[in-house]
């Protein structure tokens, strides 16, 4: 029987392919396209030699922050007297990685920190850890002057907020004639990021305007109506009650301009009977009677700090 010599002879067992010949079901398309096309496959940073495993540079080390502070407070401490928990608990949320200090997490009981200087977030959310900071919602009513002290002897916040040593500011001004909520607080970096439109924080009001209401006041208001200062546009509108010659109308916006609710819906052919703002960012008046204050809990404040991007 004659032989087929027009066969490739076999390679033997356990050995690689002859020089220059590919591995069987290797395909020359899996090579870069500049070596299928007879130059040389490029070299890959870390690797050796062609066909060693490319080794990836070494990535740099995250610097670790030292918070703690010699002269401060044990953390647990300050985490508890700010009503996050019991000792045992807040020891917990430092030993479970959950506590950051100035963007380090902290995950040993023995830091003490300075609460005056450094941030604290638990979760992601800000925690006031100063005690002397103050944060109130105040219902303000109507005739009342937006001011902490008045020249001319008008009512004005101080004669409802009593006798107190601090000095605190007021988050945005509400007209004479205007009630609700107002902000006050010692901090005044929150204070000038909440009031101002730059951070976005939205104020919601509840307005008693000539009726009836078009269907299209809203989208008008949305669109923009322009002021002798500027345009200015609204970032919700709604009908809250509709009757003969007047309508409820909620008006949600981030403009802190002077009288501004009141003067575009008055451009607008609306003008404001009675107005009340119900929300600053996520604090509600909810049921705070005229004239009363209430400090603000734990979470509220979180919310302030999260709302002004602290």
């Amino acid at each position: 029987m004659n032989e087929d010599h027009s066969r490739s002879p076999r390679t033997p067992r356990g050995k690689g392919p002859h020089k220059g010949q590919q591995p069987r079901g290797q395909r020359a398309r899996s090579l870069p396209r500049d070596a299928r096309q007879g130059g040389k496959a490029p070299r890959f940073a870390g690797s050796t030699k062609p066909g060693q495993p490319t080794r990836l540079p070494a990535r740099p080390a995250i610097p670790t922050v030292d918070v703690h502070d010699p002269a401060g407070v044990r953390l647990q401490k300050l985490l508890a007297a700010a009503g996050v928990g019991s000792r045992r608990v807040c020891e917990n949320l430092i030993a479970d990685g959950r506590v950051e200090v100035d963007g380090q997490v902290v995950t040993e009981l023995g830091v003490r920190i300075d609460p005056k200087r450094q941030v604290v977030r638990v979760d992601g959310e800000r925690v006031n850890l100063d005690e002397e900071r103050v944060y109130l919602a105040f219902n303000k009513p109507k005739g009342v002057i937006t001011t902490m002290n008045d020249e001319l002897g008008r009512l004005s916040i101080t004669d409802y907020l009593g006798n107190r040593d601090d000095r605190l500011f007021h988050v945005g001004r509400l007209d004479a004639d205007t009630e609700g909520l107002l902000l006050l607080t010692n901090d005044g970096d929150l204070a000038h990021r909440l009031q101002h439109p730059a951070y976005g924080v939205l104020k919601t009001y509840l307005a008693q305007i000539q009726g009836p209401v078009p269907r299209d006041l809203g989208k008008r208001l949305r669109d923009g109506i322009d002021l002798e200062d500027g345009p200015v546009r609204v970032d919700a509108f709604r009908v809250v009650d509709s009757r003969p010659g007047k309508a409820l109308v909620e008006v949600i916006l981030h403009e802190g301009r002077k009288h501004v609710v009141r003067r575009m819906l008055a451009e607008a052919g609306h003008p404001v009977l009675s107005l009340v703002r119900t929300e600053v960012g996520p604090i509600r008046l909810a049921d705070l009677r005229p004239g009363r204050t209430r400090r603000l809990g734990r979470a509220e404040v979180a919310a302030l700090y999260k709302a002004a991007g602290l």
